[in-house]
């Protein structure tokens, strides 16, 4: 950003404080204290300090506190479906304003991606991807695939990149610029700002066609880019493309062969959506449930089609389609995260718990509406949290944050469900509603 705006710069933790005020300032119901959007948003504060001490070098206190904060809030998801009553709490500042803040703060955002510095690691993932591109074999025979979390590798590897790309040749040491580096680190940076745009344009969507408030669907918005997470991931795609697909999945569910399409390719890159299958297909089950598994089966299929590209062999392709899948999400080593710090093999009974819960949605709640599939999709990409391995120590906050913000401003919706608002067949035009 100091290229931009010069003596530019934010302390992440100057923008904690910052980012905290202004969202009790222009969120916080003063006049109704104690109702349950000011507990929310007081919990969406107390994921900042979690992170804070993660970046500061205190691990093991930061993913403590992150998880102590993601378990209050599967509890308060759970009970989400009871809460009946949703009085329409407005935000305290106008539409207009809300805009204005969302656009302003987009343009800061955009303006990181662009100019933001990462890390050596980056520089390491450009040249396996290169080695990857060339369908190029390591010292040990294939590319080591276990360095990134479950999930496609070509995404894993495309979600970093490196600066030196776009820094122009030393004076002393003239060396042309590499072509695929500079295309590599144009793509990812173009990919994090398009998929952070489809996260706010998702989100105001969803306000405006499925909430019936323009002015809820920008304050979702606005509050996704004023929270410091926001902000200190905006150029990892792998954390915000999962965001965006599993947005346009909600935004798409009255259309269950898109909504599909969508969930599919989150499956497809970062394989732990897989866990939301069981509730969606709930969802669908009384109308839409074969559309759905086309959509999500037709997507798998086109991006499983794709690996023989970047594949030297059967083996490797076997390699890459294992890890697609989520081959060795359980394994020991390496670790980290929260369970570096802790006996790695207490992860089985968690995750096993995590998996019986993801399972028991397809059946509980029975009556799903679009309240119940917001509630329950977020606590099933919270709960990943408490089990998976990052490997690079990254709390994907992103993965449920959105999903977190529709339940959070979400009012009544008993009346969307699938049969009243899923076309009846493909080419149906408009189904009368029930009971008419």
């Amino acid at each position: 950003m100091q290229k931009i705006l010069f003596e530019y710069y934010i302390e992440p933790t100057t923008w904690v404080y910052l980012s905290s005020l202004m969202t009790i300032g222009i969120y916080f119901k003063f006049r109704r204290f104690w109702s349950i959007r000011n507990v929310d948003l007081m919990g969406l504060i107390a994921f900042a300090p979690g992170l804070l001490l993660v970046s500061h070098n205190l691990p093991q206190w930061g993913y403590t506190w992150l998880l102590a904060v993601g378990v209050a809030f599967v509890v308060r998801l759970l009970l989400d479906s009871v809460m009946v009553r949703r009085p329409l709490l407005e935000p305290n500042l106008s539409v207009d304003g809300l805009t204005f803040a969302a656009a302003a703060l987009l343009v800061f955002l955009i303006a990181n991606i662009i100019t933001g510095t990462l890390s050596q690691s980056d520089l390491e993932a450009a040249h396996r991807i290169d080695e990857l591109f060339a369908k190029e074999q390591s010292a040990e025979g294939n590319l080591d695939l276990t360095q990134h979390p479950p999930g496609l590798p070509l995404f894993f590897l495309f979600s970093t990149h490196s600066d030196e790309a776009f820094e122009p040749p030393d004076a002393e040491h003239p060396e042309p610029l590499p072509p695929r580096a500079l295309k590599r680190a144009i793509v990812t940076r173009t990919t994090a700002i398009v998929a952070q745009l489809a996260v706010v344009l998702g989100l105001v969507l969803i306000g405006y066609r499925h909430f019936d408030s323009v002015q809820t669907g920008v304050a979702m918005a606005a509050l996704y880019l004023l929270l410091p997470y926001t902000t200190q991931t905006a150029p990892r795609i792998d954390h915000a493309v999962p965001a965006a697909l599993l947005v346009w999945a909600v935004e798409a569910y009255r259309r269950p062969f898109f909504a599909g399409v969508f969930l599919g390719s989150a499956v497809s890159v970062t394989f732990y959506p897989v866990f939301l299958l069981p509730l969606w297909c709930g969802f669908y089950w009384q109308r839409g449930f074969f559309r759905f598994l086309i959509g999500t089966g037709f997507m798998l299929a086109l991006i499983v089609s794709s690996l023989p590209f970047t594949s030297t062999d059967m083996g490797e392709f076997w390699m890459q389609l294992k890890q697609m899948f989520g081959a060795g999400c359980l394994s020991m080593e390496p670790i980290a995260g929260f369970w570096r710090f802790h006996p790695p093999v207490y992860r089985i009974p968690v995750a096993a718990t995590y998996a019986v819960v993801c399972f028991g949605f397809a059946l509980w709640p029975h009556q799903k509406n679009l309240g119940t599939l917001l509630s329950c999709s977020a606590t099933v990409m919270l709960g990943a949290q408490f089990w998976n391995d990052p490997r690079a120590g990254i709390y994907y906050m992103a993965w449920f944050l959105p999903l977190l913000l529709l339940t959070i401003f979400r009012p009544n919706l008993e009346d969307r469900v699938a049969l009243a608002a899923v076309k009846k067949s493909w080419f149906a035009r408009k189904d009368k509603k029930r009971g008419q």
